[in-house]
């Protein structure tokens, strides 16, 4: 996929001109529990499944793995109900609000960001270091 995506879209013309994707045309889309902050997951979105997204009021995403387009919850049950939507200051990262029914993570973990935590509440204040 390049950033001109052979997928079409009918994303508004004004969202797309703002859009700054990855050179495979790609943005990535971090999904965030609507009342809890909590971080659940990372996916990434083309124009097409934002689109689907903003139009559907389900999370699509797009498969970098498969090469296709995924509606969280479509087999899981975990289905993510969008609650909002903003791009980053940069016009290069989506975060979707969400209510998330079920696990979000694959591994059936609440979040992906649960089992491999590098740094907890600030740590020893000493960075850690490559020496």
């Amino acid at each position: 996929m390049t950033s001109t995506s052979p997928r079409p879209s009918r994303l508004a013309p004004e969202i797309a001109a703002r859009l700054k994707r990855s050179a495979d045309g790609l943005l990535p889309a971090i999904a965030q529990q609507y009342d809890t902050k909590e971080v659940l997951m990372l996916g990434w979105m083309d124009d097409q499944a934002l689109h689907r997204t903003l139009t559907t009021g389900r999370c699509t995403y797009w498969s970098r793995s498969r090469q296709e387009y995924w509606v969280k919850g479509d087999t899981s049950g975990h289905v993510q109900r969008v609650k909002s939507v903003a791009l980053d200051c940069d016009a290069d990262t989506i975060l979707v609000t969400v209510d998330q029914v079920g696990a979000a993570c694959h591994t059936g973990a609440r979040t992906c960001f649960d089992e491999d935590v590098l740094l907890a509440h600030g740590g020893s204040g000493t960075p850690a270091t490559d020496q």
